[in-house]
This record gives C-alpha cells, structure tokens and sequence, in this order.
C-alpha cells in the first residue's frame, strides 16, 4: 500500500518569504502544507524564538548572538528585509503588500508560532515540527521550556505518536531524550546529514520515532529509505526544492518531503 506523503513547510514557505518570520507561516498554512518546521533557541531571558542560526547576522538587521540577547533586543530587528531584497522582481508588489504589518517581518517567538498553527482558519490538523538546537550555553533548559509551553496548550498528550499535533527533531539524540523522559508520547525525528555507520541497517536510538535525511544523502544512498522503513520507522528528507529531486523522492517512497516551497512538492502530489 501507498504511504501517505507528508508535505513539510520548512521554516514556513521560506523559498518566497523570510525564513520563521509569522509571513512565512502564514504563507505555508497558505500553500496547504500539512506540517511547518522550526527551529528553537533561548533567548537570555528564557524565551524560545525561532531562529537557525546561532547569531542573528545573516537573517536580520542586526548582530550578535541570540541566547545572549533578551526578546526586547530582538523585537527591534527587522527580520525580513534581506529576504525581500532578493525577490524576484515581479513579486515586489506582493512583498509590498506583505510587508504593510509589521510583525510579519519580526522575530517570531515560539508560542506566537504554535498560536498560528493552531487557530488554522481552514480547520485543517497542520503539525507542528519542532528542531531543537544544540550546542548551546541552556543545555536541557531548551527542552524544559519547549514542554512547558506545550503544557499550556495540553499538547504533551496526543491520541498516539503517530497522530500528534506536535514532532520534536534534533541532531542532538540527548535532546530526544530529554523530550522523550518528559514527555514520551511525542514523536522524535533524529536529523542526520549523514547516517552513521551504526544506523545503516535502520535502526534508530531508542524511542525515536523517525530518521530525519539529508537529501545530498539520500541521492548517494537511496536504499538507506527502505531500510528504516523495513524496521518500522519514518523517513523525512530535507530540503527538496528542485522538481527532479521531489520527484525521487515520491519515487523513493519517503513518508515527509521537507521543503523551502511546500507547494511544489503539493503540486507534485497533483494535490493543488
């Protein structure tokens, strides 16, 4: 039988809006992705925002690092501009008209995301997919405050792992086990660039749920799919833009495609 493709909006719709700004998730809610991802770090206040980087250079108007400056540093920050700046021209008139509300472009705290995806118009269950980020100064802090927030929402105890709301990934197996000893009806993602020699035969640390792939990865290794899948798990691949590798991916059979622009991955799918 044909497993479902879950379609993943990486870091929001962020191939045509700024990467975990609120425009961007808007956009992939938009787009009709199933899932949107994240990434998460503590500010030095105790506040999870979603940024990748360790610093804030590249994706904003300012500088430093971001688990040593407070939400209120970073609520100053433009995170968007840069993005709109290498728009295709012909989009500049959307930008424009994104770009009229300002908190589409600013740091974009965690539990605001979490709001988003939750009070979803359509109705539709989208998932949210959260990667922890490590090293960092916070240690276990990041885990802690990630369950506590899910707390609030009561979403620590879904139906089954395989109907949750929320996913937790991380390169880092001692952050899923963190996640896991807290809250162990979350499903965990391990994100690998690279499998490790020990996981080539599909398995996986304890009491994850799936193995998270880099596509670079998969392309030189494409049997490495069939092998977690032949020992029960999931097979996410990140990041497919390109038409040729969503469709090796389809090809392959791999449960979750996690990409820059969700709806050519929708489209695909002959679901738009």
């Amino acid at each position: 039988m044909t497993r479902p493709v879950q379609v993943v909006a990486h870091r929001g719709s962020s191939g045509v809006r700024a990467e975990h700004t609120l425009g961007a998730y808007e956009q992939a809610l938009t787009d009709g992705a199933d899932a949107v991802e994240c990434d998460v770090r503590l500010t030095r206040d105790g506040v999870l925002v979603c940024v990748h980087d360790r610093r804030v250079d590249r994706t904003s108007d300012g500088r430093g690092v971001v688990s040593t400056l407070e939400l209120r540093e970073l609520a100053e920050l433009d995170f968007a501009s840069w993005k709109a700046r290498q728009a295709d021209p012909l989009l500049e008139a959307a930008w424009e008209e994104a770009d009229t509300d300002p908190e589409r472009g600013k740091v974009l705290t965690f539990e605001r995301l979490l709001e988003l995806v939750l009070a979803e118009p359509s109705g539709r269950r989208v998932q949210l997919q959260v990667e922890t980020k490590h090293p960092t100064r916070y240690g276990g802090l990041v885990e802690r405050r990630l369950v506590e927030v899910l707390a609030r929402h009561g979403l620590l105890t879904p139906l089954s792992r395989s109907v949750s709301p929320v996913a937790v990934l991380s390169y880092a197996p001692t952050s899923l086990r963190r996640v896991h000893a807290m809250a162990p009806l979350l499903p965990t993602v391990l994100n690998m660039d690279r499998v490790p020699v020990r996981y080539r035969d599909g398995s996986l640390p304890p009491q994850v749920a799936a193995a998270g792939i880099a596509l670079k990865h998969v392309k030189a290794y494409p049997y490495l799919v069939e092998r977690f899948q032949a020992r029960g798990h999931r097979v996410h691949v990140f990041t497919a833009d390109a038409p040729e590798d969503i469709d090796l991916l389809l090809e392959l059979g791999v449960d979750a495609v996690i990409s820059n622009h969700p709806r050519r991955v929708l489209t695909r799918l002959g679901r738009v």
